[in-house]
């Protein structure tokens, strides 16, 4: 033992003795206080609070996780559960929307990411004691149960009220696989997630000929396993190729390389991308990006490029720590810029890019000079900086934005008056329509119930005022004939239908055309 310490870099062993000395330190002051202090005092809070104050003062994504909500934070990649459908964060004592689950009650009801859950059935719930598991308390519940959220929105002046319907959380990470013209194959991706591997195969398993083509959208996919990101990316690189490489403080250079075993390593593809995009899917759009293997359409995507390790305590709880940043072939560096302690501040620089424009005009974007790079093959300018920007620029679409618009979706109306309608109709429905083709040619947008919701809406005093319209009513019924077809036939129907009228899944169709 005295040998080895003699062996350690002076360096390395003055920084082991730094640590053992603060700790000594800690570990004296608790004493003390547990010995002398007037009051009981729990332990086992003042400890979980102290490691989640010091992981506060670090990276935005690093974090401490109770023995009591490992498994909770796990269920979204890996199980199953019922509730409200969302991924969200503390930041200091308020609950902050990362992003609603696709496909769940949430979405459906017009939660978006970075809305701030202040209250919960009128309770007011941000204060400094609101904890992850006190979040999974409230939200989560039986299948069929209604839940009250009161959500304080940037640029809207007052608190928004949303009643869900808590639901079976869909688990699986491929939403929607279909044919979006022929030779052309879409599969959206929620998330990666440990049935990724499978679930993509599965797409492709049953088909009687491959696509010439494929658009693999991860918009509003946040990430999840690494391990499903290098898959999904590597089906399109050769050989040897670079996936991403990553670098730490003490953990030297790793570079993980296609196997050349994929699928698709010849298929023209498109990726599409959004503001929500972060982590695994900024693995792959980049790696696909910088071998000039793919286009990316879109807008720029979150920018979430450091690598957790989990670290398991002896109480059964886990340190999520960050020990790395990935970085592209090229050398970019995904995660974007932050100021360590100040995770809030790291949260208002997304919110602000929005205020700047950047989700309406490419122009909007600046980056300087020093964060240019160059593809791989075409020697082509693409960006660091943090996140993928891409190679196709989409504005967000708000043209079917109106008051009218607005109140249905915060309050959930369309999804309540379509639950009710099927809950009636859908034997009926059923019936009429054997397939999805039957029904998509039978129930033009023209023949959906758009008048019952009128009317449904009216009850709840929700009423359109002038030109509310002429402006949503032809996406309002888009979305009845979307919500329709999911309930009819599947989940994946849902996005065949309202594909048709997303300004990026047009765009990307388009894209994939040119390259056939």
């Amino acid at each position: 033992m005295f040998v080895f310490i003699l062996a350690l870099p002076f360096q390395i062993f003055a920084q082991v003795e730094s640590v053992n000395e603060h700790m000594s330190k800690v570990g004296q002051a608790f004493f003390i206080i547990n010995q002398y202090y007037p009051d009981s005092i729990d332990t086992k809070e003042i400890t979980d609070e102290m490691i989640r104050t010091l992981v506060g003062e670090l990276d935005p994504h690093s974090s401490y996780v109770p023995a009591e909500e490992v498994q909770a934070q796990s269920e979204p990649l890996a199980g199953n559960f019922e509730g409200i459908g969302i991924e969200f964060t503390i930041l200091r004592d308020t609950l902050v929307v990362v992003t609603p689950v696709a496909g769940g009650p949430s979405e459906w009801v017009g939660i978006q990411a970075e809305d701030r859950i202040v209250a919960v059935d009128g309770v007011a719930i941000s204060s400094p004691e609101l904890t992850n598991q006190k979040v999974f308390d409230l939200l989560r519940g039986p299948k069929g149960t209604r839940v009250l959220l009161t959500v304080v929105r940037k640029r809207e002046k007052e608190p928004l009220q949303f009643q869900v319907v808590r639901d079976k959380i869909p688990i699986h990470s491929v939403d929607a696989d279909y044919w979006a013209a022929p030779g052309i194959r879409y599969i959206k991706l929620n998330k990666f997630a440990l049935t990724t591997q499978e679930e993509f195969i599965e797409a492709f398993r049953h088909l009687e000929e491959m696509p010439k083509g494929l658009i693999l959208d991860l918009q509003g996919n946040g990430g999840g396993f690494m391990g499903a990101a290098l898959f999904l990316a590597e089906q399109f690189l050769k050989k040897g190729q670079l996936i991403l490489y990553t670098e730490g403080k003490n953990k030297r250079r790793q570079e993980i390389k296609a196997s050349g075993m994929g699928f698709f390593i010849n298929t023209p593809v498109v990726v599409l991308v959004d503001e929500r995009s972060a982590s695994a899917s900024e693995i792959v759009a980049g790696a696909l990006q910088d071998w000039d293997r793919g286009v990316i359409v879109g807008r720029r995507s979150f920018g979430k490029g450091l690598v957790q390790q989990l670290f398991p305590l002896n109480d059964g709880s886990e340190l999520r720590l960050t020990v790395a940043r990935y970085h592209t072939p090229s050398g970019r560096v995904i995660q974007s810029p932050y100021r360590m302690g100040e995770k809030e501040a790291y949260y208002r620089d997304f919110l602000e890019r929005y205020e700047k424009g950047e989700s309406f005009s490419r122009d909007s974007v600046h980056i300087p000079d020093s964060l240019v790079y160059r593809t791989l093959v075409e020697d082509r300018v693409v960006y660091g900086g943090g996140g993928i920007l891409p190679d196709v620029f989409v504005p967000a679409d708000t043209t079917y934005f109106s008051s009218f618009y607005l109140q249905l979706a915060r309050n959930g109306i369309v999804t309540e008056f379509m639950n009710d309608y099927l809950d009636k109709e859908r034997g009926y429905l059923s019936g009429l329509y054997k397939s999805f083709e039957d029904f998509d040619k039978q129930v033009p947008v023209a023949l959906v119930p758009f008048e019952g919701l009128l009317e449904y809406a009216a009850t709840q005093g929700i009423v359109p005022e002038e030109k509310d319209l002429e402006v949503s009513e032809y996406h309002i019924r888009m979305q009845i004939k979307a919500l329709m077809a999911s309930r009819l036939f599947g989940q994946e129907f849902f996005y065949r239908v309202i594909n048709r009228v997303l300004p990026e899944y047009n765009k990307a169709l388009e894209v994939i055309n040119g390259l056939l």
